[in-house]
């Protein structure tokens, strides 16, 4: 059945053609499996709750009639502004418009979350572009630029809010502009498609604009606000929407609500951090953590950008899903929230998660897998600017920044035909991870530390249910195929290379950062194999670097190779350069990278070369337990019998169009 939605209406009707609902979520009480929702163009200030489910034969589609033109917004139009000072002007609220949540007296805080707990979920929008929340009225008053933000000229537009009595009161420096006749909102809602109950599934939602709701703290031992999301459901689509200006997540693909185990670290103290995301991932078992229930969802040709923590965030509810072909970016840009779970992409547990064919950029992290990225494929991603721009501070509390992180994971991961273009490429704080004809213009960093005695989950093959728990010992690393590049200043001190530390990154491009790890034949000689075993004897090699395999990469520009490694290409003659351009919403590669390979080739790589990663002992295969032939590159073009290295195959026919 068809149920239309059009809030230009003159009355909510039934739901059909003639006499359509007002508002989407009088379809979402009715609508059932099979339905589809289909809504007209408007403005919705409305929160929608979905209470039904689909099924995988018969989802229940929500569909904008025409793309992006139905706006489901969490904020109100802000009118009536009255002038306090030269440039500072000031709006009264009645608190019953918030009901049971008021964004002006709900603080940002919470596990994970490192920056003084001093803004709230609240938001005021000035011709849609979010100001910049101070802690005084004076410092409202006083508009100066907040170092840290990554956009200066932006960072001068102040609000401030207080409360008198039942009233909230917000004042706001617009810099010389009249509220009165610009665009101004402020967010009132917490969510805009979200249902309130878990196991709501099989939902599609395709072509919405979604904008500017005042989403809370999302870490992964917590329930996990978006402005979209399945809320530990299966089986969502979310296609071709427009989703920004979230005060935190865009949206969000975990994790189910646990009283007792939801932001422990904050309200107790009394257990580590890491415990709790133990206890997380055993508690799953019981909210009904399996494949058979969980994650599935796709999340496709979506435009996600200026949200304050993630463009997408999940714990351990998006395992076996797909992210592929969004643009994302400008994450995190005012640094005004500090802390872990901040990236375009921020997944626990990515668990049989393949991401691909992404453009991710300007944002503090690219793409974060933390945790369990066991069975995880990152393949053929643009990402590239995914650092503070030069003249603006480390914030108080703010990440560290690359293009992709892998923490305390086990692998196997997967890293293949991915360009990357930041000063630093990939942080491997875990182990089980294999770089795969990628191009990297950044370092390899964060090589053997980061991880103490985080015993990490390790999970049965293509699946949620817990094999093993063990630290992280490093190493297990499959590099074959690679370009390095060493774009930027290998002394660069810009980057930091733990959270709240001085620690400085490695910049220096290439893979001797590995040159502490051992080959496999000289780690497996500890254990003698020839011999009847010797449990004490072996003991320190439990513990010990694991090997690594790095074989058939290419170094330019200084960039260093790893001392045992064979088959290379080292070119420090020719000046290498590389980098990304956009010219009529279209992204460009400018590189001459591939004038100076000549004919150096190397074998195709395939899962059975790989072998298996070290503690889960899987294969780098597909979700499915399908072989992988690398063959294909960064537009799918097949390689041949030989592989050039890096994601693109042939360079005679190079297609500078990469996005």
């Amino acid at each position: 059945m068809k149920i239309f939605v059009n809030n230009s209406a003159l009355k909510s009707g039934d739901g059909t053609k003639d006499r359509p609902y007002k508002w989407i979520n009088e379809a979402a009480k009715v609508a059932v499996a099979g339905d589809e929702v289909i809504v007209a163009p408007g403005i919705y200030r409305e929160y929608v709750n979905p209470i039904n489910k689909g099924t995988e034969e018969n989802p229940i589609n929500y569909k904008s009639e025409k793309p992006l033109a139905a706006l489901i917004t969490g904020a109100e139009e802000a009118t009536g502004w009255e002038k306090y000072s030269d440039k500072v002007w000031v709006y009264k609220i009645d608190n019953g418009i918030f009901g049971d949540y008021n964004p002006y007296t709900t603080w940002i805080m919470g596990d994970w979350y490192f920056a003084p707990i001093s803004r709230h979920t609240g938001a005021v929008y000035l011709n849609d572009r979010q100001l910049y929340e101070t802690t005084t009225l004076q410092e409202c008053i006083d508009g100066e630029v907040y170092a840290p933000s990554w956009e200066h000229e932006w960072s001068i537009y102040k609000w401030y809010t207080e409360q008198k009595g039942d009233t909230t009161v917000i004042y706001a420096n617009f810099q010389g502009k009249n509220p009165n006749e610009e665009k101004v909102e402020i967010n009132v809602r917490r969510n805009c498609f979200m249902p309130s109950e878990t196991g709501i599934d099989y939902i599609t939602f395709a072509g919405f604009a979604v904008e500017k709701a005042a989403t809370t703290w999302a870490p992964p031992a917590a329930y996990q606000d978006g402005m979209i999301g399945p809320h530990w459901a299966k089986g969502w689509i979310i296609e071709d929407c427009e989703i920004s200006n979230s005060k935190c997540c865009g949206i969000s693909l975990g994790k189910y609500l646990d009283p007792e185990n939801d932001h422990y670290f904050t309200r107790f103290h009394v257990k580590s951090p890491t415990q709790m995301e133990r206890d997380a991932v055993c508690r799953g078992q019981y909210h009904g953590w399996l494949k058979e229930k969980i994650g599935h969802h796709i999340v496709r040709r979506c435009h996600i950008h200026h949200c304050e923590q993630t463009g997408i965030v999940g714990r351990m509810g998006a395992v076996f899903s797909l992210i592929e072909d969004n643009h994302i970016h400008h994450i995190n840009n005012m640094q005004q929230l500090g802390g872990a779970e901040i990236a375009g992409i921020k997944i626990h547990a990515a668990i049989d998660v393949v991401m691909r064919k992404n453009h991710i950029h300007n944002c503090t992290m690219g793409i974060w897998c933390d945790w369990q990225a066991q069975g995880t494929r990152i393949s053929s991603n643009l990402l590239h600017d995914n650092q503070a721009p030069d003249g603006s501070p480390r914030a108080d509390g703010s990440m560290m920044s690359q293009d992709i992180f892998v923490e305390v994971s086990h692998g196997p991961t997967i890293i293949d035909n991915n360009i990357c273009l930041s000063k630093a490429s990939v942080r491997i704080a875990a182990q089980g991870v294999a770089l795969i004809n990628n191009l990297f213009a950044g370092s390899l960093t964060s090589i053997g530390i980061g991880t103490g005695d985080r015993y990490t989950p390790y999970h049965m093959h293509h699946r949620t249910e817990v094999m093993g728990f063990m630290t992280i010992n490093h190493g297990d690393d499959r590099i074959y195929n690679n370009i390095f590049i060493q774009k930027y200043d290998p002394n660069d001190e810009t980057l930091h290379g733990d959270i709240n530390t001085d620690d400085v990154d490695n910049m220096e491009a290439g893979t001797a950062v590995f040159d502490e790890y051992p080959l496999y034949e000289d780690w497996i000689r500890n254990f003698e194999l020839d011999k009847p075993a010797d449990m004490m004897k072996y003991d320190p090699y439990y513990m010990a670097k694991l090997p690594v395999y790095i074989n058939g990469n290419v170094y330019f520009n200084g960039a260093k190779s790893y001392k045992n490694e064979q088959d290379k290409l080292i070119n420090n003659d020719d000046k290498i350069k590389v980098e990304v351009l956009e010219k009529d919403n279209k992204w460009y590669l400018n590189t001459n990278v591939y004038d100076y390979l000549k004919d150096f080739h190397n074998e195709i790589i395939h899962t059975e070369m790989l072998g298996k990663a070290f503690e889960p002992e899987q294969r780098y295969e597909t979700p499915d337990g399908e072989d992988i032939i690398f063959n294909q590159d960064y537009f799918g073009n097949h390689r041949g019998v030989k592989a050039v290295p890096g994601p693109l195959c042939d360079a005679s026919e190079l297609k500078l169009e990469v996005y």
